[in-house]
């Protein structure tokens, strides 16, 4: 009996998480025409997203965790630059070439290593 119990309880803890996820969802949907996307508000969460996605960038880079910590540090830091290179050199076509780039290098010394 006590087994059904959980059964239930993780179906329930689903279906309220699902509903929760559809509702968030729902009211970004009904709402999205009434934001002013250049208010302050918006540029405030803007930077905040870069700085945590910059955070995360360093982070990976100067103490990796797993596979990645087998690369050396000078590797990493090379890739890196290579990458915003590339980035900074094709001011129409930024992000992709340079996660490309990154990408290529990176699983490139993993099969020459």
């Amino acid at each position: 009996m006590n087994t059904m119990l959980q059964g239930w309880g993780l179906w329930a803890a689903l279906i309220g998480a699902s509903v929760g996820t559809y509702v968030c969802r729902a009211i970004g949907v009904l709402l999205s025409g009434r934001i002013d996307q250049d208010s302050e508000i918006f540029r405030w969460l803007s930077a905040v997203t870069y700085a945590m996605m910059g955070a995360l960038t360093v982070r990976i880079i100067f103490l990796p965790v797993g596979l990645m910590d087998t690369v050396p540090m000078a590797i990493r830091i090379l890739i890196c630059v290579l990458s915003v290179g590339v980035m900074l050199s094709k001011p129409s076509q930024r992000l992709v070439p340079a996660l490309l780039t990154g990408t290529l290098l990176m699983v490139s010394y993993g099969v020459i290593r």
